[in-house]
């Protein structure tokens, strides 16, 4: 008897391959037609790619091996994925070929990478049934705004680790969410927060043993891959540590915003200050998020949280660079499968993406491009949109009945794994229970 694949996997697979053509096509003008060594000439074409300048910037060029010779400002394993970009390109002699080369072969390893992404994804949503498998693929394959970004950084190796640990989590298997989760650390950090969403959702359900397991398994996966470098090369290895640290206000954050129209207090470009300011907000932020977890009239499904907690980190941010969309997408399709309220995120996407090039061009040959006023519009939408899309997500929380996963009565939290259909252990009850609010496990089983 012939195996028949699920639906998302064709879908999945088909949308990726047109996906990666697309993204790849967009940056041609600088890949085929030289812009990359033109500098204003990349931001006019809105091709950039960090990919193409590090290769020669970290040292990579020049033989030099991430961290033991050359400092990086990225997690280990995406300087393994430098590494590995550079030692296939290396017998091309020329230098210039050879970092054209370098970018040709990330990006075939990066649309790999995004595959893997979008079919996780997929079969996370598919568990929801009614086809949510196959348009989960569709939505996050072909995301305008993560085929404009795809392929400007490392990040879709991040998402396509993450999104297998989230995958794993939902198939039951914490010991091997755990280890995608934790090397999803090691080549961003950004998958650490979603720790903070299993910790909320596995305290409230009583399932703290399951999350031991994925968070044991996480640190081990984290430390066989960071050790071997942070012994013998701890200066290089630290540098991701310290830019983090260092950094100013950046692109794209609305401490950037404050700072541009020195705004008070708020607009205080000492690093302390900005610091402080960040990781306060985000601290406050996370506490919020925690009392709508254990108070909310229902248990919010794991993505949900994932979303709300990455959404607070980027909107809090120091930097906001145009490629952390895609950190976003899955876990959006994943938290509120609604198709406007994405539309509209998304358009604010696609808009920053070509406004912050038209940024840049004005910055360095005034008066063409955009100018500053105009691009702190667009960055403002792009804040906005992602606060209303979280916003929306608060109201399905706290009105469970308008959630579009729970709405029908047969599903509580088809990507939750073992907290699927779990009672509730630990609630913070501020006033009496809605009597017509179902538990979790009555829900799933009506």
């Amino acid at each position: 008897m012939r195996y028949r694949y699920p639906a998302y996997v064709g879908a999945g697979i088909g949308a990726s391959v047109l996906a990666a053509l697309l993204g790849y096509w967009q940056k041609t003008p600088c890949s085929s037609g030289g812009a990359w060594n033109s500098f204003t000439g990349q931001f006019r074409d809105a091709c950039y790619t960090d990919i193409y300048p590090l290769y020669y910037n970290e040292g990579l060029a020049a033989g030099k091996v991430p961290y033991y010779g050359h400092p990086v400002e990225y997690p280990v394993l995406i300087g393994a994925m430098m590494q590995a970009g550079a030692w296939l390109v290396h017998s091309v002699s020329d230098p210039y070929a050879r970092g054209r080369d370098f970018y040709y072969v990330t990006v075939v390893m990066l649309a790999v990478c995004l595959l893997a992404g979008v079919l996780a994804t997929a079969a996370t949503a598919d568990r929801e049934g009614d086809g949510a498998g196959w348009k989960a693929a569709l939505l996050v394959a072909l995301s305008p705004a993560l085929i404009l970004a795809a392929f400007v950084n490392w990040d879709l190796f991040a998402m396509a680790l993450a999104a297998g640990g989230l995958a794993a989590w939902a198939a039951r298997r914490p010991y091997l969410a755990g280890v995608l989760l934790g090397l999803a650390v090691a080549t961003k950090f950004y998958p650490l927060l979603f720790f903070g969403a299993l910790l909320l959702v596995c305290l409230r359900a009583g399932k703290m043993r399951e999350f031991g397991q994925a968070f044991g398994a996480a640190l081990a996966a984290w430390l066989v891959v960071n050790l071997p470098v942070a012994i013998p090369a701890t200066a290089g290895w630290a540098r991701f540590y310290a830019f983090s640290r260092d950094r100013g206000a950046d692109w794209g954050s609305v401490w950037y915003l404050f700072e541009h129209y020195n705004v008070p207090v708020l607009g205080d470009s000492g690093q302390s200050a900005l610091n402080l300011m960040s990781s306060g907000s985000f601290a406050v932020a996370c506490i919020a998020i925690a009392v709508l977890a254990l108070a909310a009239p229902r248990r919010p499904r794991l993505s949900q949280l994932c979303f709300l907690l990455l959404a607070a980190f980027l909107i809090l941010n120091k930097v906001w660079s145009p490629q952390y969309v895609i950190w976003l997408v899955p876990l959006a399709v994943l938290a509120r499968p609604r198709i406007w309220p994405y539309v509209f995120w998304q358009l604010a996407e696609v808009a920053y993406f070509f406004g912050i090039w038209g940024y840049f061009v004005n910055l360095y040959q005034a008066p063409s491009g955009i100018t500053a006023n105009w691009y702190f519009v667009i960055l403002a939408a792009r804040l906005l949109t992602v606060g209303v899309l979280a916003g929306a997500m608060v109201a399905d929380i706290l009105h469970p009945e308008r959630d579009r996963v729970r709405a029908s009565g047969l599903n509580d939290d088809p990507s939750g794994g073992v907290l699927d259909g779990a009672p509730d252990r630990l609630v913070l009850v501020w006033g009496r229970r809605n009597r017509n609010t179902p538990e979790p496990a009555e829900a799933a089983a009506s």
